[in-house]
């Protein structure tokens, strides 16, 4: 059974060249298992609000995807190993999410107003 998540990852910024790489690891996770991508954002880097592992910084990447247990089960289990993430927060949503996430809309003025 197919269920909806929205995934945040907070990544060390020191290793931010790794990034697409990371992405390209966990989508081919996802589309092996016929999961889908409903949504991939990513939000670059952003100022924490308290230090994390003596980092004032992170790079965040957002998730909304659809899959079975098993494969969310691998993705938990490749974060957990992964110490370049230095969070990660799984949610399990009622549907899938595809419009712009606050925080991109945000971004979007920013980038009209110049």
């Amino acid at each position: 059974m197919m269920r909806h998540y929205e995934i945040v990852l907070m990544i060390n910024p020191d290793y931010s060249e790794h990034i697409d790489s990371m992405i390209e690891q966990y989508r081919n996770l996802i589309l092996v298992d016929n999961g889908i991508i409903h949504r991939l954002e990513d939000w670059g880097r952003r100022t924490l609000a308290y230090p994390i592992k003596k980092l004032h910084k992170a790079y965040y990447i957002l998730l909304n995807i659809e899959v079975s247990f098993k494969t969310l089960s691998k993705l938990e289990n490749t974060f957990k190993f992964n110490d370049n993430i230095i969070r990660n927060m799984i949610i399990k949503v009622k549907k899938a999410i595809t419009d712009s996430s606050p925080m991109m809309q945000v971004k979007d003025k920013d980038s009209h107003s110049i």
